[in-house]
């Protein structure tokens, strides 16, 4: 995890946003919450950066964004439990651009990521909840000349029972405005929750139902532009010629606006956008890149991770170890580049004014949105107002921001709104891919079959070099090794080091799991290498290897008594089973698969074990263990992207395919109760996944997966 490895100090200092902000503001100075209550006619209570009461009611102002998995109802939830609210009682307002106020304090950044909003959430908002709630009853029991420890709250109504006053949060909202913020605040004990940790419906699901919910490429305005692009199929490329008189003979097409490497076209309708674009008949000089080939780019992958890597990790002189072993192993793994296609594909709507410019987008990094269109246009940061609009999946992929950079590069001289749509074929082209992956992995067993050391050496690109170079220190990605250094079991001699390699003409970014997911297939199938080489049985094998972990021998031990680990499997029947401690959550998997007749792949029965301390809403897990699993599965059956002369052979869901109801097994959920802070949850199913299918496989079959995609294997 980034925080084992990297010095979090020097993480802040170096990144292109500290500068905004170094101190995360819970709490907003007095002049600030007294201005905010002052405002119009409406009575106001802002007493931190999260809480808002007013006319309007009772708003979260949400420091994450919402890319459906649930954190606006978990977060609500943590709000409400402390204000003593029901969940139906509070509104979710995105944030606005605010490092300073909003920073995510395990990624430093205002972001979505990583599997950290429950994590950072879950002391802040209570805090802010609770805070808010101290500051509302002392202003009520002040108006009615009472002790306020003679007070009580239910459902936001603050009750005197001795003397039978009430009073309303909106009603004593302007009193409590006035009022200082508790220096010392006392949370509720477990024992207490009325909402944290029972099922609680998602409050975004009735505007989904219904169609109201608006999403970043729902944007609509009277007189707005669309717009739509083709860009240079090879990184690198250049616009050679086009046919500009073709695409303005188009009727509906208003402008065109370029780059050296982009050209759009804007029209009164998205289909005048899109046939103007196609009139262009845009020639390119594809440039030094047009050369890249899939072999290639292997090819140096083999070469560069031969020599020696930055270490990250050297234990107890592992290759002596090894070499000294009763048996050896050795195995290289390759993982392929992964599109994130969502089904939103990107899009944003600006209108640039010549003093201002407003951003109607789905993001996970706000901040850096309005930062992209602030250095396009040359106007300030404070002159871009950011409206982040909630997002028809992500992946990773919009924790970039390339798409409002090019929007806003060719719109800079245009004054009316437009909204810029990417075509599926541009998303999945022009995408910031998951990193290509070469993995060399060695360990030695002694003679009772014990694991006395293993080395682990990961070759790939480094997003965190690109994307927060403060973070890439003495030349380790911490996310590229993650879940390949550490693992959950005991260990005497290790030896883990880092190979970076940046493959020509290919953007690199993170991807719903990236590094725990590759090396989890690595390290887990691995595993299961040692345990079959030397006749033993994957489960036993690994429960001996965690004297040190009880909450990763919990979960191993549940999900085995849930999938009846130890029974015979019917003949085509294969059982894989993978463990993890990763994104601060214990999982285990156990899948079920069956070699049909036709020698295919079917994939029966998944069964997680999680623990991932205390958890806020139950069917959000669940939802979240089955979605990943899924998305893991299916990436692992049929996904990779590959390039022919530079260019993606992927181009939309026909050749990069998905897996399908019919083709998905039945997932089991099994949480652990915990008192542990909380883990993540959006990633581990996935990264979950592909070790536990290529245990299954073998398990089948007697073969050994090493390289990913299946998609030789078609599923049925």
């Amino acid at each position: 995890m980034i925080e084992n490895l990297v010095s979090r100090r020097n993480f802040l200092k170096g990144t292109a946003l500290a500068t905004a902000g170094l101190v995360l503001a819970v709490q907003l100075p007095d002049s600030v919450r007294r201005a905010v209550a002052a405002a119009g006619d409406q009575q106001s209570f802002v007493p931190n950066a999260f809480v808002k009461i007013d006319g309007d009611g009772i708003t979260l102002i949400m420091p994450h964004t919402e890319v459906g998995q649930g954190i606006y109802t978990s977060s609500a939830m943590l709000m409400a439990e402390e204000l003593e609210l029901d969940l139906d009682q509070v509104k979710v307002e995105a944030a606005p651009p605010d490092i300073s106020k909003y920073m995510d304090p395990i990624l430093y950044d205002q972001a979505t990521g990583g599997s950290t909003s429950t994590r950072s959430d879950w002391m802040r908002l209570r805090e802010a909840g609770a805070a808010a709630r101290i500051m509302l009853v002392e202003a009520a029991a002040e108006g009615w000349g009472v002790p306020p420890g003679e007070c009580r709250v239910a459902q936001g109504v603050i009750y005197h029972d001795n003397s039978g006053k009430t009073a309303t949060y909106v009603d004593i909202a302007s009193r409590a405005a006035s009022r200082q913020v508790p220096k010392e605040i006392k949370l509720k004990e477990p024992s207490q929750f009325r909402l944290i940790g029972t099922k609680a419906k998602r409050i975004d699901t009735p505007a989904k139902v219904n169609g109201s919910l608006v999403y970043g490429i729902d944007t609509r305005f009277p007189g707005m532009g669309y717009a739509t692009l083709v860009m240079a199929p090879v990184k690198g490329g250049r616009i050679a010629r086009m046919d500009e008189a073709a695409a303005k003979a188009v009727r509906g097409v208003r402008d065109i606006v370029r780059t050296d490497d982009a050209v759009a076209v804007i029209g009164d309708h998205m289909w005048a956008a899109k046939q103007g674009v196609d009139a262009l008949g845009v020639e390119w000089d594809h440039g030094p890149n047009s050369s890249v080939n899939n072999a290639s780019i292997v090819t140096e992958m083999n070469e560069v991770s031969m020599k020696q890597g930055v270490v990250v990790r050297d234990q107890n002189d592992a290759r002596s170890v090894i070499d000294n072993a009763a048996t050896k192993l050795d195995a290289i793994y390759h993982s392929p580049f992964l599109s994130h296609s969502p089904l939103e594909p990107l899009n944003c709507t600006l209108h640039i004014e010549n003093d201002k410019a407003e951003l109607w987008v789905g993001t996970q990094v706000p901040v850096r949105a309005q930062k992209a269109v602030a250095d396009a246009t040359g106007l300030a940061p404070e002159k871009v107002t950011v409206n982040n609009q909630l997002m028809g999946g992500a992946f990773g992929r919009r924790l970039d921001i390339d798409s409002i950079e090019i929007a806003a590069r060719l719109l800079k001289d245009i004054r009316y709104p437009v909204k810029v749509v990417w075509t599926r074929e541009q998303d999945m082209t022009h995408d910031f891919y998951r990193p290509y992956y070469y993995d060399r992995v060695a360990a030695g067993l002694d003679d009772s079959g014990r694991l006395v050391g293993r080395t682990h050496r990961v070759t790939g690109s480094s997003v965190f070099a690109r994307w927060a170079p403060a973070a890439f220190i003495n030349g380790v990605d911490p996310d590229a090794v993650d879940c390949a250094a550490e693992t959950p079991y005991d260990e005497d001699a290790v030896l883990a080091d880092y190979v970076r390699h940046e493959p020509a003409g290919v953007t690199t970014s993170w991807w719903r799991g990236v590094g725990a997911t590759h090396n989890l297939f690595v390290v887990e199938s691995f595993v299961d290498e040692m345990a079959h080489a030397t006749g033993q049985d994957p489960l036993e094998f690994r429960r001996r290897m965690l004297t040190k972990n009880p909450r990763g021998l919990a979960v191993l031990n549940l999900a085995a008594e849930k999938a009846g680990w130890g029974e015979k499997l019917p003949p085509g029947r294969g059982r894989g089973i993978s463990l993890q401690v990763a994104f601060g959550s214990y999982l285990a998997h156990i899948l079920d698969i069956e070699i049909t007749s036709r020698k295919q792949i079917k994939l029966v029965r998944s069964i997680l074990a999680v623990d991932c301390g205390i958890v806020i809403n139950p069917d959000t897990v669940r939802a979240q263990m089955e979605g990943g699993v899924l998305f893991g599965l299916g990436t692992a059956m049929f996904n990779e992207v590959t390039f022919t002369d530079g260019k993606v052979d992927q181009t939309n869901f026909d050749t990069y395919r998905i897996l399908r109801i019919n083709e998905a097994p039945k997932v089991e959920v099994y949480q652990v109760e915990s008192g542990e802070k909380p883990g993540g949850v959006g990633e581990a199913g996935t990264a979950a996944a592909a070790g536990a299918l290529a245990n299954a496989i073998f398990s089948a079959t007697g073969r050994r997966i090493r390289s990913l995609p299946l998609s030789q294997g078609a599923v049925k």
